[in-house]
């Protein structure tokens, strides 16, 4: 199931940090089928990172290496003792400084999933859902705006 191997994977990862981050990756990544809403993730207390495989088959290998940044700049902030967080300025950053992205696309099998499409009557705003949502009692989250359902 997995695209590449585990060696393949680690070497692709060690190579992306020492060409980016001018550091050597020294723990362990692995693949993760159980990710469904995310790229990836970067666990501190098992100093792991977990990519979901599905990025790898069905994006380009640019996106990949993308989530890979990503997740290699929550991995050296923590072990330099920065903050690693989302929205610690020492991670935003370096996401800058090495072009990481900060969020990763939604995966092409994932984007026909959604039933029900709502907007928002005064900003227009667009809110894609499965479930169906009580526009009686639920507003925008932006402008606080009656929501319609388109």
């Amino acid at each position: 199931m997995n695209p590449i191997s585990d060696k393949e994977l680690y070497e692709l990862v060690n190579q992306l940090s020492e060409t980016y981050f001018n550091k050597p990756f020294i723990d362990k990544v692995q693949f993760n089928a159980r990710l469904r809403t995310t790229g990836g993730r970067y666990i501190p207390s098992r100093r792991i990172i977990e990519l979901n495989p599905k990025y790898a088959l069905e994006f380009e290998k640019e996106e990949l290496y993308g989530i890979i940044k990503h997740e290699l700049c929550h991995y050296h902030l923590h072990i330099e003792g920065k903050g690693y967080g989302h929205r610690d300025r020492d991670f935003r950053e370096l996401l800058a400084k090495t072009g990481s992205p900060r969020h990763c696309k939604q995966l092409p099998s994932e984007e026909k999933r959604y039933r029900y499409t709502y907007a928002c009557r005064n900003c227009n705003a667009v809110y894609k859902r499965v479930r169906k949502v009580d526009v009686s009692r639920y507003r925008c989250g932006k402008c606080r705006g009656k929501l319609k359902l388109i």
